[in-house]
């Protein structure tokens, strides 16, 4: 079925991934939000969603970060993250600032890491206390 472009009006399919006229992404579709996969939760705790996952980019290519009590996405800031690059209070990521971490990468109060830097308690291969790196 043909249908005019949201941008240039020209004659696409409603499949089409580009319009041919002007390289509108996803030209047949009335409203176009971005690349990628997220869902958010009715249910929110302190106005957050109780669970958002995010693995999407905006049009202009700027990646969603998933933001809530659950936050599980490429970006991720919550309570309990799980992702990529994350920040939150228990955290299972490459990439963390955490109170509790998993993580190859992490800097947190207390983790378990293959590289990491901590306040309280770490383990993994290359972890150490911050006081012991400035001297204290």
């Amino acid at each position: 079925m043909l249908r005019p472009c949201r941008e240039c009006g020209h004659q696409v399919s409603d499949e089409a991934l580009a319009c041919p006229s002007c390289g509108a992404p996803r030209p047949a579709r009335e409203r176009w939000d971005g690349w990628g996969f997220e869902y958010r939760s009715q249910a929110e705790i302190l106005g957050y969603p109780f669970l958002h996952v995010s693995f999407k980019y905006r049009p202009n290519r700027m990646p969603v970060p998933a933001r809530g009590v659950i936050a599980i996405g490429q970006f991720a800031i919550g309570v309990l993250t799980i992702s990529q690059f994350g920040v939150g209070v228990f955290s299972l990521s490459q990439f963390t600032v955490a109170v509790y971490a998993i993580a190859q990468f992490a800097v947190a109060h207390s983790l378990i890491a293959q590289l990491g830097i901590y306040f309280d308690s770490g383990y993994g291969q290359i972890v150490r206390r911050f006081s012991d790196l400035i001297g204290g």
